[in-house]
């Protein structure tokens, strides 16, 4: 059945709209789908677990400051030592139970030769454990 229309239009412009019927559709059945299967993906055994008046023994181990100025020199919780000195304090550090973590701190300008020496040190000790410590940058424009 046709109707009759003043305009000269053959009828073959394009459709400007998209049909919204179809989307609707299928997102009904979607959110049906959902709702149906919700209720089974929260499942739970309910299961009567024994109580137990315990807590945990967590000892915190301690940690060893180990500081190197732009010299070279290396201090130990703040206190210069040389070489020898350091290598008999790593190895007691290590021995301890549990094992303190080493927190190295360098100087900017520290040559990479005296960190490398003391990171090797500590590792030949058998200290697991070694952190840098770094000052945060405050100001993300000054990085040098």
């Amino acid at each position: 059945m046709s109707f009759a229309s003043l305009n000269d239009d053959d009828g073959n412009e394009a459709l400007a709209e998209i049909n919204m019927i179809p989307l609707i559709d299928v997102m009904l059945v979607l959110l049906v789908i959902f709702i149906v299967t919700a209720p089974l993906l929260t499942h739970a055994v309910k299961v009567d677990l024994p109580k137990a008046s315990s807590s945990a023994n967590l000892t915190k181990p301690d940690n060893v400051q180990v500081a190197i100025d732009a010299a070279g020199q290396v201090y130990w919780n703040g206190e210069v030592v040389a070489t020898a000195v350091l290598d008999q304090r790593l190895r007691a550090a290590a021995a301890l139970a549990p094992q303190p973590e080493l927190h190295l701190r360098a100087d900017r300008v520290t040559p990479y030769e005296k960190v490398a020496d003391v990171m090797s040190a500590s590792a030949r000790a058998g200290l697991t454990r070694i952190a840098f410590v770094t000052n945060p940058v405050t100001d993300p424009s000054r990085t040098k």
